[in-house]
């Protein structure tokens, strides 16, 4: 019997319980100008004018203890931004403006500004302004050299060409877009497994070709130009960003009610760390693949008529790009092979 995430001290039916709770007490502030209630990657906002405001706000979780660890504090920025573009992008729209909020129990002004690079660095890889943030002194409440961010973005799209996965039928084709590793998801697990210990963090893994250190951090990435340039030339149907919850939670969240997909195991070409990780955590294959990415970053939903052209082009604009399933009725996700 291996760790699960549960082990590990997340209890993701809690987190399911907690969104059910809050439904009710957010949905009784919902006007006419809301699109959709919670469960989407982004709130949909319409201003009246054509345009839809697409919002969304995440952190980076406990992947920020390794950059205590190393005292890398340059890449975790990146991550904070990408979490929350890439939800955002999901519905086709561009991010145009990002906030962020950092905490510490004392500030020190030269890992501030090492966190802020990054952040300007993801906002400039999504193609969006870093217009201000809050940076919160609070003596006591966090352990010395710790600290804890998150962001909040804001894209705008043209109804009309508005992604919100409604169109979605079975038989339709299922494209994964490859992760750069771990991203921001399944950390408290990984720090089961992995010591957080610079010693550890150090060490240069062969199967990896980097230091375990260096595979924590590398940042999470960035789908904003690929998917805004494949949904001007393509009619994308649903996108889905695997964040918390792997595969088995976020990709039905962009199917209508009544469908569900084949997933067709070995059709990507999986990182090696997801390897390392599952053996040692002797994971189930379900729960790996409701915990951690495992090499997709964002699964997009395509008629069969185009999906050749749309993985060919994927590919060509830089992303390693697959056929990884297949739209099915029936609810839920069936892992094949």
């Amino acid at each position: 019997m291996g760790y699960t995430y549960k082990d590990a001290g997340v209890d993701v039916e809690a987190g399911y319980r907690a969104v059910s709770l809050m439904k009710k007490h957010a949905e009784s502030t919902f006007n006419a100008h809301v699109l959709q209630g919670l469960g989407s990657f982004g709130g949909m906002y319409d201003n009246g004018n054509g345009q839809v405001l697409v919002a969304g706000t995440d952190g980076v979780g406990t992947k920020l203890k390794a950059a205590f660890v190393m005292d890398r504090h340059d890449t975790v920025g990146i991550d904070c931004v990408a979490m929350c573009v890439n939800d955002v992008v999901c519905h086709g729209a561009k991010p145009m403006f990002f906030l962020d909020y950092i905490a510490t129990g004392k500030l020190e002004p030269e890992v501030a500004a090492d966190i802020v690079k990054g952040v300007a660095a993801g906002c400039r890889e999504a193609g969006c302004a870093l217009i201000g943030g809050e940076t919160a002194e609070m003596p006591g409440f966090y352990s010395e050299g710790e600290y804890d961010m998150a962001g909040f973005c804001v894209g705008g799209v043209e109804r009309e060409k508005l992604i919100n996965g409604s169109r979605i039928t079975a038989g339709d084709v299922l494209i994964g877009l490859g992760s750069s590793g771990i991203h921001s998801n399944g950390f408290s697990l990984v720090r089961k497994l992995i010591s957080m210990e610079k010693k550890t963090l150090n060490t240069h893994i062969h199967a990896l070709g980097k230091t375990m250190g260096e595979e924590l951090l590398t940042p999470t990435r960035i789908y904003v130009k690929s998917l805004l340039s494949l949904a001007e030339r393509f009619d994308i149907k649903g996108a889905a960003h695997i964040t918390g919850g792997g595969f088995i939670e976020n990709i039905p969240r962009i199917f209508p009610k009544g469908l569900g997909a084949d997933i067709e195991l070995g059709s990507w070409d999986m990182p090696p760390i997801f390897e390392l990780l599952t053996d040692e955590a002797k994971l189930e294959t379900k729960d790996a693949y409701n915990t951690f990415n495992m090499g997709i970053g964002m699964v997009l939903a395509v008629d069969p008529g185009i999906a050749d052209d749309v993985l060919f082009e994927a590919r060509n604009i830089g992303e390693k790009s697959f056929f990884i399933g297949t739209v099915k009725k029936g609810e839920g996700i069936r892992l094949c092979g």
